[in-house]
């Protein structure tokens, strides 16, 4: 607030507003209930407070008394770790056994009930027309939301459309009684003289289930197509309809939505949009839509907000590696509210304001500055949210008399997230309600002028600031490559262009590389688009024995003085391949589209990790190249250190072209040993693309050596040479297992063992628990085993769910999976694409027609006619450990869902296969996932996520048993499989002499 003239008398109103609602106290904190003495033990115990509200969240799931009482014991422990309120029922249940658990069952549930009915304006419509109605007598007006943000399929979109339309005309029969709120003049029929008085608010998201930035086009006409029907309802009777904003990744969409629907209905008034303070870029949004709107001559309105999902947005965008789009003080949230209430009053010609804040300084600062602006009462209003901050309220309508009630509607379980959000920020140590009325803070201090606060917190925070981490050789600490974001207009932009660009260079024919030099062959293999396989990307050399001999003479003439090289030296390789790769991202995923049929984001993933291996590997090689002194005896040293093993042949897979390919080449060149690179010869173009970067990066000559050609022509060539010294194999297990069988034979000439280092595949489970989220399990399972049609090692191809959820788990999955389209993956409105090549889809069709014999087949969806590798999308039910289907790697889009009758057998049928590669679990029972960390023997497990997607450093990946051999790549003991450790000892005494070291092991 830059008028300190204007400050004083903000700060003066809201010593008023104070001194009108001293000693009163929302429910919320109220300590004579259950609800506000739980508040206040969770103000006192942050622990406490994690588990309520975990447990809140959880709590419509526990059908039975046993699951309610044994959940109660999982979160809450022993008495002494709750508050009396509940221990004195844990302790009941104790003692009176199953008749406890039911007198338990039945008080926790009237509690959680109440509390949740009264932040819910009712379950039916019945119900939510009456207490609207009692709101009115009090002078309240309303906005009604439903329920309901997890949209799964195309049936729940219309459920949620159907109940707006239902509750529409029970409202348009009800407002027929209703005399408007008074007001200053205008129009008796309308609340205030000016106001609507049915009032709706509608979450986009709720009206696509499939709704992505990636597909922006797609997302706001589908949104739009239901969209335009409720709000047909609302313009037919008069009424007001906002569009709610969500998260921060359909920002752009729901603004376009709002932009759209707002010019078919040009003329009419009463359509809004809202905007959340706490996002760093609504200035920019909110000042577009202002131009917007004066420059069309319409209309709008505008619900302001502080923002509820800051704690999901900031997390996200830490794991994404995407600069964080909330404000991080919430004083600098609370100014930035004020500094866009001031531009909407100042545009109230083209703009209606619905102020909608709980903070007695913000409510004082818009009353203030409309004041100053001159702005008339009918263009600006004050919101709250329903069973919250009843003291403001009562104050506002005072002050104002024109204040709305944010009204949730709808059944409690999808309730509950909205509960908990509320919970959870009213809880919060920053939170003004908390401030203002359960630990009576300054009010000085509250009504101070957030700019000042943000300066002062921002200073705070810079004294505080943590220092640099030092790393091995002066390198910036490792952090992951950015995912794409297609929030950002450039990155959607960027992939068509890309794809463009590539395809106007199609045709090319790509050489081998062998000692720094070009190598083409007369044997040629083409390269094609799966989704159009008439489509011929370019032509790949392919090499034979004569070419693989020169290659190994070319890589081993290269080792001595590679494996000489510094680790540092080396490493400064990788460095440079990874910017190469960044600046390349786009192209390179581009490729991976037309050559593999990968998604916009699977490709770019791809190309991410690859970056990520190179910058990785670098550091780790610069940590472990540092020779490390063992003991500390005086007189001699030693000193152990790791040496290049040799030659490494890499053979690497089709799926992840770029990333395994680059991460087990470097991997190998960092540690010393050239390379002999093998690639699928179905991704051959993507395989010359390490050539292009690491010929560019400056790798001396026979380094790295690129030698595409048929398995059956050169691969046993390849393994049996003793000039080999590793393997790095990612594959199939057979093809793995036929390695090591093979390479465990010494051939003439040989001077070492040769090491095998081999990813072989997995049979990956899921195991959705009985009280599991089904909000979010149901798509990530979705993505686990369709994402990329299923063709990764570590998909789920097996989902095990307990009995007492199973026929809502599988219902609900089967229609979403109805929802997704199959086409060619450079159009982002697909979600799978083509399998890899025609041997492929042979091998899927019939292990799915097998499905169809050993089960009962629950969806089987259409494919595109005309050319292209696809495979339907297919779940069969009624699978068990004995069938094929639950025991063979498929390798796509066939994904078998097996019915547990426990959590015992679902733990026994996920550990029943020869594989243990990556697993999941959807749970909220402590117990249970402690279990599943214990006995669901994996190298991967993934709790209440996706199992695929694994990132380096953060979730090295690599299975065993039949799975692989125990290595983890892209964690800090990958490089060691690459190099032979040795120690040297020196006798430093020298005629009685011994130099001594400060830590040595010495007399006092």
């Amino acid at each position: 607030m830059r008028n300190p003239e204007l400050n004083a008398k903000i700060v003066a109103r809201g010593k008023d507003f104070f001194s009108t609602i001293s000693g009163e106290k929302p429910s919320l904190f109220d300590k004579g209930a259950w609800m506000g003495k739980v508040m206040d033990w969770s103000m006192q115990n942050e622990q406490f407070k994690i588990q309520m509200f975990r447990f809140v969240d959880v709590f419509p799931s526990l059908t039975t008394s046993k699951l309610l009482t044994d959940h109660i014991r999982e979160y809450f422990g022993e008495e002494m770790d709750m508050p009396p309120v509940l221990s004195a029922g844990a302790k009941m249940a104790g003692m009176l056994g199953s008749l406890g658990g039911a007198v338990l069952n039945k008080v926790i549930s009237a509690n959680i009930q109440e509390m949740a009915g009264r932040f819910i304006v009712g379950e039916h419509t019945g119900e939510a027309v009456k207490n609207m109605e009692k709101l009115r007598k009090d002078g309240f007006a309303a906005v009604v939301d439903v329920l309901g943000e997890a949209t799964l399929s195309e049936e729940e979109a219309e459920v949620y459309v159907g109940t707006y339309l239902e509750l529409l005309d029970a409202l348009h029969d009800e407002q027929k009684g209703w005399k408007g709120l008074a007001g200053r003049g205008g129009d008796p029929g309308l609340d205030w003289g000016h106001a609507p008085m049915v009032n709706i608010a509608v979450k986009p998201t709720a009206l696509y289930c499939l709704a992505s930035p990636r597909d922006f086009e797609g997302s706001v006409e589908a949104i739009l197509r239901r969209m335009r029907r409720i709000c047909a309802k609302v313009v037919e009777m008069g009424g007001f309809l906002c569009i709610d904003m969500e998260s921060y990744l359909l920002k752009d969409i729901t603004l376009e939505v709002f932009r759209r629907l707002k010019m078919e209905y040009k003329d009419y008034p009463h359509l809004g949009v809202a905007f959340q303070a706490y996002l760093r870029d609504t200035d920019k949004d909110l000042a577009d839509l202002l131009a917007w709107a004066k420059a069309r001559n319409t209309r709008i309105s505008i619900r302001l907000v502080k923002g509820a999902y800051w704690d999901y947005e900031t997390v996200k965008a830490k794991q994404m590696g995407w600069p964080i789009p909330v404000w991080t003080i919430k004083a600098e949230t609370d100014a930035a509210y004020e500094r866009q209430a001031r531009m909407i009053l100042e545009n109230h010609q083209v703009c209606h304001f619905g102020c909608a804040s709980h903070n007695i300084r913000t409510i004082s600062a818009v009353i203030e500055m409309a004041n100053e602006l001159h702005v008339p009462e009918s263009r600006y209003e004050f919101q709250v949210l329903y069973g919250m901050a009843e003291p403001v309220r009562k104050g506002i309508l005072k002050v104002a008399g024109r204040i709305r009630l944010y009204c949730p509607y709808g059944d409690m379980v999808p309730g509950m997230g909205y509960l908990v959000r509320r919970l959870l920020e009213n809880t919060a140590n920053e939170s003004f309600l908390r401030r203002s009325f359960a630990e009576d803070d300054q009010i000085d201090r509250l009504l101070e002028d957030p700019e000042k606060t943000a300066e002062r917190e921002r200073g705070e925070r810079a004294a505080k600031a943590k220092k640099p981490v030092a790393t091995p050789g002066g390198l910036p600490r490792f952090a992951n490559d950015p995912m794409v974001d297609f929030t950002r207009a450039d990155h959607r932009a960027a992939f068509p262009a890309a794809i463009a660009q590539v395809r106007a260079g199609l045709g090319k024919i790509y050489p081998l590389f062998i000692g720094g030099q070009e190598v083409t062959t007369t044997d040629l293999v083409p390269s094609v688009n799966p989704a159009g396989p008439s489509e011929v990307l370019g032509k790949i050399c392919q090499a034979g024995i004569p070419e693989v001999t020169k290659a190994l003479a070319a890589a081993k003439a290269a080792f001595p003085a590679w494996r000489d090289t510094s680790p540092h030296g080396r490493a400064q390789y990788l460095l440079k391949a990874a910017g190469i790769a960044r600046r390349r991202a786009f192209e390179l995923s581009a490729w991976q589209v037309l050559e593999i049929g990968k998604q916009w984001d699977q490709a770019y993933a791809d190309v991410g990790e690859a970056i990520d291996f190179l910058e990785y590997y670098a550091r780790e090689m610069v940590r472990l190249g540092a020779p490390q002194r063992l003991g500390r005896a005086p007189g001699e040293l030693n000193h152990y250190f790791y040496e290049s093993k040799g030659v490494a042949a890499v053979i690497a897979p089709w799926n992840f072209p770029l990333a395994i390919s680059m991460g087990m080449a470097s991997a190998a060149i960092v540690t010393g040993n050239p390379v002999i690179y093998k690639p699928s010869s179905i991704t051959g173009i993507i395989g010359h693309h390490l050539v292009e970067i690491f010929s560019e990066a400056g790798l001396p000559a026979g380094v790295f050596n690129y030698v595409p050609g048929a398995g059956s022509v050169m691969g046993d060539f390849l393994v049996d040479h003793p000039d080999i010294s590793l393997i790095a194999f990612t594959g199939s297990m057979e093809v793995g297992l036929r390695i090591v069988e093979r390479a465990a034979k010494v051939h003439p000439g040989q001077r070492n063992v040769k090491k095998i280092i081999a990813e072989m595949g997995g049979k990956n489970a899921i195991i959705i628990d009985d009280d599991a989220d089904l909000d979010e399990a149901v798509p990530h399972v979705l993505y686990s085993a369709f994402g990329f049609q299923g063709q990764k090692c570590s998909a789920c191809s097996r989902v095990i769910v307990l009995d007492a959820v199973y026929e809502k788990f599988t219902d609900r999955l089967v229609k979403a999976a109805q929802a997704y389209r199959i086409g060619p993956s450079e159009d982002p409105a697909n979600t799978m694409g083509a399998v890899a090549d025609a041997a492929a889809r042979k091998n899927i069709l019939e292990y799915a027609a097998m499905g169809k014999r050993e089960g009962k087949l629950l969806y089987e969806s259409p494919i595109p006619p005309g050319e292209g590798y696809w495979v339907p999308l297919t779940i069969i039910g009624g699978i068990t450990p004995q069938h094929r289907l639950a025991q063979e790697e498929i390798f796509g889009p066939v994904l078998a869902i097996m019915r547990a009758k426990d959590f015992d057998q679902a733990i026994e049928w996920a550990d029943s296969t020869r594989f243990a590669l990556t697993g999941g679990i959807f749970s909220r029972s402590p117990e249970h996932l402690a279990r599943a960390r214990r006995d669901f023997r994996v190298g991967n497990l993934y709790i209440n996520r996706n199992n695929t997607g694994a990132q380096v450093e953060r979730q090295p990946f690599g299975g065993a048993r039949m799975s692989g051999v125990g290595t983890k790549a892209g964690g800090p003991e990958y490089l060691l499989h690459f190099m032979d450790p040795r120690v040297v000892t020196e006798n430093t005494m020298r005629r009685g002499f011994a130099p001594m070291d400060a830590d040595d092991d010495w007399v006092d």
